[in-house]
């Protein structure tokens, strides 16, 4: 259940034609600069172009303390709080909220996405309604430096890409705290406890304990 069309409602996002073209998700990760640059130009008056490559919602607030570099796009009703940092190559959703001291480079946050304190979210994907508790990050390059794999149970899948943090489906919940190892993948509707050190794949509709002790979530 890692494939682009199993973790999310493709409709949550205006991302979506970048993301409809590739299997599985980590493959649109290289694509999100040039995808920005071109959506950007095709957008309405419902947007103010600030800056090189920046296009900002009416609706959305952004603290004048925040830093935002193109290329980027900030969609409607999103709060960008103080002191946030975003780098570049992000593209943010609808009703999202981007914290204080949270820092973004090269994603795509689907709508009604937080990550709302002191985060930090590099080469990844988060799903809609996703939400990164206080503190909790992706780790984006690994310490060998070499090529992430995601890996889920015996199976690896090679990803080409020396930068990869992680994809989170729809509706998952990350503990404050805790670390998404490189190449991370979590099912939608899946929790993950704080303070947890978490790699490959955790499956849909699971609460991740730590390594090794997932259990399947009951409704």
């Amino acid at each position: 259940m890692i494939k682009t069309a199993e973790l999310f409602d493709l409709t949550k996002t205006e991302a979506r034609e970048l993301l409809e073209r590739t299997e599985y998700p980590w493959e649109a990760l290289a694509g999100i600069h040039d995808f920005i640059l071109s959506y950007g130009k095709s957008l309405g008056e419902e947007y103010e172009k600030r800056g090189e490559d920046i296009w900002i919602h009416k609706t959305a607030k952004v603290a004048p303390t925040a830093y935002v570099n193109g290329p980027c796009i900030i969609g409607a009703e999103t709060e960008v709080r103080h002191c946030a940092f975003i780098r570049g190559n992000a593209f943010v959703g609808r009703g999202a909220v981007v914290g204080n001291s949270t820092e973004l480079k090269n994603v795509i946050l689907f709508d009604k996405v937080q990550v709302p304190h002191y985060n930090y979210v590099g080469d990844s994907i988060l799903g809609y309604r996703s939400h990164m508790g206080a503190g909790s990050i992706t780790s984006n390059v690994k310490s060998d430096k070499t090529l992430v794999v995601v890996k889920d149970g015996e199976k690896k899948y090679e990803t080409g890409l020396k930068k990869m943090g992680a994809v989170l489906g729809d509706n998952v919940e990350v503990g404050c705290g805790s670390v998404l190892n490189p190449g991370t993948v979590i099912g939608k509707e899946s929790n993950v406890y704080p303070l947890s050190s978490v790699r490959g794949v955790v499956p849909p509709g699971s609460i991740y304990k730590k390594a090794g002790e997932v259990a399947e979530k009951r409704y």
